[in-house]
């Protein structure tokens, strides 16, 4: 980031100072001043580029943000009175065959000379004001966006630490059962499906997979859950084969799969059902988990959306709904997210809505930039 905005400051300080401040020379009447006085060109040449620089250093926005304007008065009463001080400067006199005509002309030289100097001085001011404040909001920007990163994968290792333990002690207790009850067979099963699950669990860290592998994953969590509730409940996924290599959110669908069993299919007589489809329209990407277990009404849907607790709980990981909603709205922005259609002793219907991109093109998007990203620390 240091190496960026180094490239980003050297940029602009290059455009000032070999475009804006020659065009205010040549173009404006400061060439004109050479004839008359090459040491007071100089001055106010090398006084203007020192006004943009100090001003740049000083970091004004940054006062301007955080209210010292004691400081600010200052600073803004020291430039004032140095390029005041400069509309001072003495320039040799004009002479004139009348001496009346001489020291009117001299004195409107010098009015314009000070108007022109102060009109120099406001343009460098607010050149260098605007560009300041485009960093600054840039700056923040930047720094905004790393802690939302920084918040999601913490939540998202949150999530991590949260499912893994119950999860995987009560599919251990069904592998010891099944080994000590001569179910070699189904014990292998259920080994696979939980290695398979944890291998995507993990994916090397990356937060962006294909839908095959999501797919995937809750294929495995699903499979081992059957194992657990033998009568409880069926599943059924369905995926066009046009979805399987676009981009998907890790970890999206199996909170919605685990909320279906825990709280739809756990207290069912049977004929529980959970059906996982995938599947592409108008260029977006659709994913959804559908019961029929006992539903909610709408108040508890909202309650989905706005719980903050995140509360672990032995059924269930106490985050879900609103965090994968929260992760969909910081990858791909507000269009996107997640909705719920749910009515009491009807069923539950959760819709994810992403784009539909390319995993292929994400990921070398990402490689891109996790090369620059060394690349800055190296440089940082």
């Amino acid at each position: 980031m240091k190496s960026l905005e180094y490239k980003t400051d050297l940029i602009f300080d290059l455009f000032f100072g070999l475009i804006i401040m020659p065009s205010l020379i040549f173009l404006g009447p400061a060439h004109y001043w050479w004839k008359v006085s090459p040491a007071f060109t100089c001055l106010v040449t090398a006084y203007l580029y020192g006004c943009y620089f100090a001003t740049r250093l000083l970091r004004l926005p940054q006062l301007i943000l955080s209210r010292s304007y004691l400081r600010l008065a200052i600073i803004f009463a020291a430039l004032l009175l140095l390029t005041y001080l400069l509309t001072l400067y003495p320039l040799p006199e004009m002479n004139f065959v009348i001496p009346s005509m001489s020291e009117y002309q001299t004195r409107v030289r010098n009015y314009n000379m000070a108007i022109a100097v102060w009109f120099m001085f406001f343009i460098i001011l607010a050149y260098s004001l605007i560009i300041a404040f485009i960093k600054e909001l840039y700056h923040r920007m930047l720094l905004q966006s790393i802690v939302e990163n920084q918040r999601d994968k913490a939540e998202l290792a949150l999530y991590k630490a949260q499912i893994n333990p119950h999860f995987l002690y009560n599919t251990l207790d069904i592998i010891v059962w099944m080994i000590e009850n001569e179910k070699q067979s189904e014990a292998v099963k259920a080994v696979t499906a939980l290695a398979r699950f944890f291998r995507i669990s993990l994916s090397k860290g990356k937060s962006i997979i294909p839908v095959r592998d999501e797919l995937e994953h809750v294929r495995n969590y699903l499979m081992i859950q059957h194992m657990r509730y033998k009568n409880k409940f069926s599943y059924s996924i369905e995926a066009e084969d046009e979805v399987l290599g676009l981009a998907s959110l890790k970890l999206i669908l199996q909170p919605m799969v685990e909320n279906a069993i825990y709280h739809g299919m756990e207290f069912m007589d049977g004929d529980g059902e959970i059906k996982i489809r995938a599947w592409k329209e108008n260029n977006d990407l659709y994913l959804s988990v559908e019961d029929n277990g006992l539903g909610m009404t709408e108040e508890q849907v909202e309650r989905l959306f706005t719980d903050t607790s995140h509360v672990p709980s032995r059924r269930g990981s106490g985050i879900g709904v609103k965090n994968v909603n929260e992760r969909i709205h910081l990858y791909f922005g507000k269009d996107y997210g997640l909705s719920i259609n749910s009515e009491p002793d009807e069923g539950t219907t959760v819709l994810m809505h992403l784009p539909a991109v390319s995993y292929e093109e994400i990921a070398k998007e990402e490689a891109l930039k996790e090369q620059n990203a060394k690349k800055e620390e190296k440089h940082a």
